[in-house]
């Protein structure tokens, strides 16, 4: 099979998703016959026919839509190569890709972060973080996509190397006058009595809740899902379920808006996070400096049982 160049993969997923060649055309500004053209020579060079032709557009054929997908990912990562060689020709002399958790986002590594940037010698380093489910990390780490992960160090690592990052602990975040917030921690099955907030469903905390959940031989009470702590906090603050959450982000929350954050007393609520790469030998200079810091600043974590063990009002 020929190399398959971008300009027809970005033509072939433009009429894909428009299902329509002339309205592909029109929004590429260029003319129908030119993409037609495009088309036959990428399917000539697949040796498969990729999209029939129906009374009212086009749709893709079962190698079609494998195509798109793959064009779809190769259009991303020349998305990226472009990005980040942008930033090469405007003086940048280091790009990173972070991608983390909400929880590792929420509590310190957006702080050590930017501790690393301000440090004068990394001043022409630039960093994009952003922010995934465990699994996406890990994935998007083992395909290339960032140089650097940082989730939950119960996630499956296989391929990838690791160091161990901070930890935090699971609390629960209720009303000031709730029954549970006048206890120094909690049990997790006590808490099934109660509706909870809870997290997407392919959230690692969710994830835990519902096993833990069905080991206790009770169900998980769902009132309401959001898609952040923030909104999670703001549920409980009106009364209208309890959550569970890291007691190191629940605190600030707690502290301003008079909630109470009770340690959960279970040995799976104390949660390590790690950094995680392809081969720290192969990381760029600007990638293993940054690796370097966040694993210094992990190591000067002072104790989290202190942290972990009180309760806010």
């Amino acid at each position: 099979m020929r190399d398959l160049d971008i300009t027809s993969l970005r033509l072939f997923a433009a009429v894909c998703e428009a299902r329509s060649i002339a309205r592909a055309a029109r929004d590429a500004n260029i003319v129908g016959s030119a993409i037609s053209k495009r088309l036959a020579q990428l399917e000539d060079a697949v040796g498969t026919q990729l999209l029939v032709r129906r009374r009212h557009g086009v749709e893709a054929t079962a190698a079609g839509a494998t195509l798109l997908e793959h064009a779809r990912a190769i259009l991303a990562s020349n998305a990226r190569i472009e990005r980040d060689m942008a930033a090469y020709a405007q003086g940048v002399r280091g790009q990173v890709r972070v991608l983390a958790t909400s929880s590792a986002l929420a509590e310190s590594l957006a702080d050590d972060i930017a501790a690393f940037l301000q440090q004068p010698q990394h001043g022409d380093i630039r960093i994009d973080l952003e922010e995934r489910l465990s699994t996406g990390v890990v994935r998007d780490v083992r395909e290339g996509v960032a140089s650097l992960g940082v989730c939950w160090d119960a996630a499956d690592f296989t391929g990838l190397q690791t160091l161990p990052y901070r930890h935090d602990h699971l609390a629960v975040v209720t009303p000031a006058d709730h029954a549970l917030a006048r206890r120094r921690r909690v049990r997790f099955a006590d808490t099934l009595a109660y509706e909870h907030v809870s997290m997407p469903t392919a959230s690692a905390v969710l994830t835990l809740l519902q096993r833990a959940a069905q080991a206790s031989g009770q169900p998980l009470r769902h009132r309401v899902t959001v898609s952040n702590f923030d909104s999670a906090f703001r549920v409980v603050r009106a009364g209208l379920a309890i959550s569970v959450a890291p007691a190191e982000v629940a605190a600030p929350y707690a502290q301003a808006h008079g909630l109470s954050v009770v340690p959960l007393d279970e040995p799976w609520a104390r949660r390590r996070f790690a950094l995680c790469m392809r081969d720290a030998g192969q990381l760029s200079v600007a990638a293993s400096l940054l690796l370097e810091h966040l694993r210094a600043a992990a190591q000067a974590e002072p104790p989290a049982a202190g942290k972990a063990s009180r309760r806010l009002r």
